[in-house]
């Protein structure tokens, strides 16, 4: 009998939570109905010192729901907590706290995995945009994700929805870099470095999560910021994944010619969609731009820390 163990990361988002465990709690249990036999339970990993997720997770009167406090802050120490306590389990799939997962999101992954036994599974996240938004952040198109043939092999994948075959994350003794953990790309990092040591990943079409844009974060401010940051952590994780002086200069060279290869197109493109009234290419030029400028900032070694926590905060941790 396989047991499969969602995992959630939590971070003073108790409402959003809630909605999220509710619909993955649903998916547990049509998993352990399923008559092949699945053992299931998800695992909330709260990584607030405060425990401000745990009368959240209190609500729900399940022996299948266990909550355990991580106040060690950044998204890696969290996401490594969840590896330890789902260590006597088979699977593990990742799903943020404040995605809704579309029915079948579990087992699709777990269905998918059972073809050819990966060492990881990635899944669909839709980006719905809230009514109003900037026609501008619309027209970028920067909340739409691609969609894959189920089976296609990738070469990096994010966590959002991602499925683990522990044994072979043990085996190929990999774990989330506490370094980004308060950048993000930590993730980047993690399943570049399990194709790197032989694992494979899969994406899975039919296993969709929506993850709702706040309205904050449908702006072009944001997009912007978040694709400095993307570029950036692209390039501090290809730099970390470097073993060797010779290896980390190269990539230090081959992003900052990535860089500046970005920066001198997005900004031609977005010069050229002003000139043609175009919202769309002016807007993807400058994220492209802003992507250049982040490898650039990673090649130097430079790092944002988006998640940085209050400094009170970090001190009790």
């Amino acid at each position: 009998m396989l047991e499969v163990v969602v995992g959630i990361l939590t971070y003073q988002r108790p409402e959003r939570l809630s909605r999220t465990l509710d619909e993955v709690l649903r998916q547990v249990l049509d998993l352990e109905a399923d008559p092949r036999g699945f053992r299931a339970g998800v695992l909330v990993v709260d990584n607030d010192p405060a425990g401000s997720a745990a009368s959240a997770v209190a609500t729900f009167e399940d022996d299948r729901v266990r909550y355990v406090l991580e106040p060690q802050p950044g998204i890696s120490a969290g996401r490594n907590r969840a590896l330890d306590e789902a260590d006597g389990a088979d699977l593990l799939a990742f799903i943020d706290d404040d995605e809704i997962p579309r029915p079948r999101w579990l087992a699709s992954l777990v269905d998918t995995w059972l073809v050819t036994r990966p060492a990881a599974v990635m899944g669909r996240v839709l980006f719905p945009v809230p009514p109003g938004t900037d026609a501008w952040v619309v027209a970028g198109g920067f909340f739409s994700r691609p969609s894959r043939p189920t089976g296609t092999e990738v070469g990096v994948a994010a966590a959002g929805n991602l499925l683990l075959d522990l044994r072979q994350v043990r085996d190929l003794r990999v774990r989330f870099d506490p370094r980004l953990g308060l950048s993000g790309g930590e993730d980047t990092l993690f399943t570049r470095t399990l194709v790197r040591r032989g694992g494979r990943i899969v994406w899975c079409d039919e296993s969709v999560a929506e993850d709702f844009v706040p309205p904050e974060r449908a702006t072009r401010e944001w997009v912007l910021q978040r694709a400095w940051r993307v570029g950036n952590c692209t390039a501090i994780a290809d730099l970390y994944l470097a073993d060797d002086a010779p290896s980390r200069l190269a990539s230090r060279v081959r992003f900052t010619v990535r860089g500046t290869v970005r920066v001198l197109g997005g900004a031609a493109r977005s010069v050229l969609g002003r000139v043609l009234g175009s919202d769309r290419h002016e807007a993807r030029g400058l994220r492209t731009l802003q992507r250049g400028r982040g490898m650039l900032a990673g090649a130097r070694g430079a790092r944002f820390e988006e998640y940085a926590r209050p400094s009170h905060e970090a001190a009790r941790s």
